[in-house]
């Protein structure tokens, strides 16, 4: 992955109680410091970090300049909705809300928790990398699908497609559920594959009552160390996590359009950025109206999923 000079700004200099310890593509992490402030949240919380969603997008291993207006809060907000809709299925990782100003809106305070290294993948519909896996061998991860499949189209019933967890920067991989038994052995694989299944199918029924297609989408889950439960973690059912699509403009054999970043891919791979993705050369900034568009998309998901505005 490489990062465009000025697409991750400076940290919030204003979060007491807390101090910087990692910057992904999108997310922030800290942790709480020494300072009385940092003491008083370990003793009312316990061992926890705070996740600060930036504006930041990326798109072929690239972070990319400018950012997305209020990304961030799109990313925070949906997953905090969806949180609570998923309450009876499985816990998650949130214990509270109650930030630091400077990040009011975007950031969360969770419990640390000892994550499984698999990224659970729920699919309802072909498309992606799973539609490639199909078309070369009739299989995604080792699971026999029917003939005449094309992009776009709706299972017989959603699958469990489970990835490995790459480094920063590398791809995940797709891999067999034996893959994952064998990682983290058979039971914990089991509980995994139930709950990300009844994570999509609930999800999955709350989109469609709004109009909305959930294709696929990609959960982490943990173990808490206080109760040992498994435990749903990081962001959930946002639109850099999942694909959604508008149902009444869905139509297998193409590419559907989507709820996410695809402006941002398509100018890129488009003769008008005049970038060449096979190259060094990072990209060029994006322009002011592929910003715009994006951050409409965002927008728009959180709007038609929750049925309220968020601005």
């Amino acid at each position: 992955m490489t990062l465009a000079p000025d697409a991750v700004p400076a940290q919030p200099s204003d979060l007491p109680g807390w101090t910087h310890t990692y910057s992904g593509k999108v997310r922030d992490l800290f942790a709480p410091d020494a300072s009385p402030a940092g003491r008083a949240l370990v003793a009312e919380h316990g061992d926890v970090v705070l996740v600060v969603a930036s504006d930041r997008v990326s798109a072929y291993d690239h972070v990319l300049s400018p950012g997305i207006p209020d990304k961030g809060v799109v990313l925070t907000q949906l997953s905090l909705w969806w949180f609570d809709q998923l309450a009876d299925l499985v816990p998650n990782h949130v214990v509270s809300t109650d930030v630091p100003e400077a990040v009011a809106g975007r950031a969360m305070i969770c419990r640390r928790l000892e994550m499984f290294p698999v990224e659970c993948v729920a699919r309802g519909y072909l498309t992606g990398s799973g539609l490639a896996e199909y078309q070369a061998d009739g299989q995604v991860t080792g699971i026999p699908l029917p003939d005449g499949l094309v992009d776009g189209s709706r299972l017989p019933e959603p699958i469990f497609t489970p990835a490995t967890k790459a480094a920063l920067g590398d791809h995940d991989e797709n891999v067999p559920f034996a893959v994952v038994a064998d990682q983290i052995g058979a039971d914990a694989a089991a509980t995994l594959r139930e709950l990300t299944l009844a994570v999509y199918a609930r999800a999955e029924a709350i989109a469609r009552d709004r109009g909305v297609i959930l294709a696929d989408t990609k959960l982490e889950f943990g173990t808490d160390p206080v109760t040992g439960a498994v435990t749903l973690g990081d962001e959930v059912l946002t639109p850099d996590s999942s694909r959604f699509w508008a149902a009444d403009a869905w139509q297998p054999g193409r590419s559907q359009p989507s709820f996410d970043k695809q402006y941002v891919r398509d100018w890129l791979t488009s003769d008008a950025s005049g970038w060449d993705r096979a190259s060094d050369v990072p990209p060029p900034a994006l322009p002011a109206d592929v910003v715009e568009r994006t951050r409409d998309r965002y927008l728009d998901a959180f709007e038609r999923l929750t049925g309220r505005h968020l601005f």
